[in-house]
């Protein structure tokens, strides 16, 4: 079972711009597909992007398209998404996330860390 720990999240204004930080344990990382996913206040989990093991491809929700940009460092076992031109709408809790990188569905991921508090402020 991987372990994962966010960090980076904060208090920002409109405009602004955080990175997430997701550090994974275990010798294999580099083999993992990863996700993020956010959890607003009385809303359900979402996915916000992933990245494939093979080749680094990667994949985002329409609502961050253009503005969020996923990345991988297999040397450090960390994940980041690099979040720009932030909004008030994305304030929730950030969770990094290991699955399949063809899904968005919560349910098909195993393990998850415990989440960072991102809020943007109007």
């Amino acid at each position: 079972q991987v372990q994962l720990v966010e960090s980076g999240g904060g208090l920002v204004q409109t405009g602004g711009s955080l990175r997430l930080s997701c550090a994974a344990s275990g010798r294999t990382f580099s083999t993992y597909d990863m996700a993020w996913f956010r959890q607003a206040p009385g809303k359900e989990r979402e996915f916000v992007a992933a990245i494939s093991w093979i080749g680094g491809r990667t994949a985002y929700a329409d609502s961050v398209k253009g503005r969020f940009t996923i990345s991988r460092d297999n040397a450090k076992n960390t994940v980041y998404l690099e979040m720009n031109s932030l909004k008030p709408e994305d304030t929730a809790v950030y969770y990094c996330a290991r699955g399949p990188y063809g899904s968005r569905f919560q349910t098909d991921f195993g393990s998850w860390g415990q989440g960072t508090q991102v809020t943007v402020s109007s």
